[in-house]
């Protein structure tokens, strides 16, 4: 099996696409997909992420703006002359550096070393590969959000940016829920569904500062642990859900609870930093922009390869754009979702 350093990372990287390629007409399924201003088709065998492409994504409708495309193939040595993924072979591994010697040669990738997983992607010529060493080595959280990376890279390219975040809105106007994972961002979307508000996603959003701060739907997927599954009575709601995750949780989708169709995009009023408080009634006060950056960059950064310094500029730039407060959760979901609901009918008269 070859072995790559960062010397020869873009001569490796090129090549992967290159031979991706060559092989289109070997790939067995084709999915395409309509995104904000990008149309994307990807080329794999029948499989979960397959299935993953026809209902992980939320489609886009008609778009303000011009609609690019771009080329995935999620490739294995199964299809054609497809190689074997190569091992690392310098004694160390470092995202950033991998990343930086990428973007010297104009390219973007990451490489998962625990199971020899590559993303490669030309933002020039807008082509990509994610090469696995079978069909189904992909890690556990892939067909949650599929071609996550592709996404980030690409859009980054463009100025905007993949954010780890959830979102509820009324009329348009929304809200960006921002913490590590545990703070009550998934349950707090699912009760403000259930209870008529709206959202553009649960945990990845794609965020646009031209002309304000807009947040437009990416995903489809929700997530719940058991004890949230039940508190919302998704239980009953959901009869036809299926096992748990990797984390645990049951998984979902917005179509599923939403009470309209997924808006094309929300006009974000503010940021909140959500907690369970343990209190029966939910409450929101202005936090600090330092406690909103420390809630919003360190998960948006490690989950999202490359672009790390642009990564900073933007959350600096939104916790600077948007008032920030801290959202205590109480143990209501319906008098959560009210709590939200009042703030954003405040913004919005």
């Amino acid at each position: 099996m070859p072995r790559v350093t960062l010397e020869t990372l873009p001569d490796y990287a090129r090549y992967l696409i290159g031979a991706a390629e060559s092989a289109a007409a070997a790939f067995p399924v084709t999915r395409k997909s309509r995104l904000p201003r990008l149309d994307i088709t990807t080329h794999l065998s029948p499989g979960t992420l397959a299935d993953a492409l026809c209902h992980g994504f939320v489609e886009a409708r008609d778009d303000e703006a011009a609609t690019v495309g771009c080329r995935i193939f999620v490739a294995h040595p199964g299809i054609a002359d497809m190689p074997m993924p190569a091992q690392w072979g310098d004694a160390h591994y470092t995202e950033h550096g991998f990343a930086t010697r990428l973007a010297e040669a104009g390219l973007r990738g990451h490489f998962y070393h625990d199971l020899d997983f590559w993303q490669v992607y030309d933002p020039q010529r807008r082509v990509g590969v994610q090469l696995m060493t079978t069909a189904d080595a992909f890690p556990p959280w892939e067909p949650a959000a599929p071609l996550r990376p592709f996404l980030h890279w690409e859009y980054a390219a463009r100025g905007m940016r993949l954010t780890h975040a959830g979102t509820l809105g009324l009329e348009g106007k929304g809200i960006l829920l921002a913490g590590s994972g545990g703070a009550g961002k998934s349950g707090t979307v699912a009760a403000g569904l259930l209870n008529g508000l709206d959202s553009v996603g649960d945990d990845y959003v794609l965020v646009d500062l031209e002309r304000g701060v807009s947040a437009r739907p990416l995903f489809s997927t929700l997530k719940q642990d058991p004890q949230g599954f039940a508190r919302l009575g998704l239980k009953q709601r959901l009869t036809g859900h299926g096992p748990l995750n990797w984390q645990g949780k049951y998984t979902f989708h917005i179509a599923d609870i939403a009470p309209r169709q997924v808006p094309a995009r929300l006009d974000i009023i503010a940021l909140m930093v959500p907690h369970i408080s343990g209190g029966k009634a939910s409450s929101i006060a202005p936090a600090s922009r330092r406690d909103a950056m420390l809630a919003l960059a360190p998960s948006g950064i490690m989950q999202m390869p490359g672009e790390r310094e642009s990564g900073f500029r933007l959350f600096g730039d939104l916790t600077r754009l948007l008032p920030c407060y801290r959202l205590s959760l109480g143990s209501d979901p319906e008098e959560i979702a009210g709590t939200v609901s009042n703030f954003l009918a405040r913004g919005i008269s």
